[in-house]
């Protein structure tokens, strides 16, 4: 066979309806602990962390009690930093998996999501110089639009796992 050959039959294996619904069909995890999924255990806590962190500028804000500023400070770092452990999984994810990478709404999920993650790390970077002056008004801010971020990333998520059971494990479940 010549390499102009394979190349036809490579097109051709692109444009075969059989062939896309294999594609498709393969959407289990490769990245699980006794078949839980990494990526579905880790966004937990960068979601609820930049809650917490909101909550802790808005008592902050309301109360002018230092505790709640330091508190905001460390929500956003630890969420940040969990946000890249679950970023990390979720791209392996992304990239090993044909079901995942070929909808395109796995592509708006990460787009979003490393949008997220660069605001954390904002909100984070900037409270690290002086964590009482960065929450008004830029720490409070960052805060809602990383809550905003977070939903749209959440919501893009949910729709991955519940409308086409991507990243999920069993074929049959």
């Amino acid at each position: 066979m010549t390499s102009s050959q394979s190349k036809g039959n490579s097109r051709a294996a692109d444009l075969d309806p059989l062939h896309t619904r294999q594609t498709l069909d393969d959407k289990e995890t490769r990245i699980a602990i006794s078949g839980h999924p990494i990526h579905a255990m880790l966004v937990a806590f960068p979601i609820a962390l930049t809650v917490c962190t909101l909550g802790a500028d808005l008592f902050y804000w309301w109360s002018g009690d230092v505790f709640w500023a330091r508190a905001g400070l460390w929500a956003i770092g630890m969420g940040f930093l969990m946000g890249l452990a679950a970023g990390v999984s979720g791209t392996v994810e992304l990239l090993l998996v044909p079901g995942i990478r070929a909808r395109a709404a796995s592509w708006t999920h990460f787009t979003i999501a490393v949008a997220l993650l660069s605001m954390m790390g904002a909100n984070f970077g900037l409270r690290l110089s002086g964590y009482e002056q960065a929450v008004l008004p830029w720490g409070l801010l960052l805060s809602v639009l990383c809550l905003g971020f977070t939903g749209l990333t959440g919501w893009h998520g949910g729709k991955l796992v519940f409308d086409y059971q991507l990243g999920t494990v069993g074929k049959g479940n």
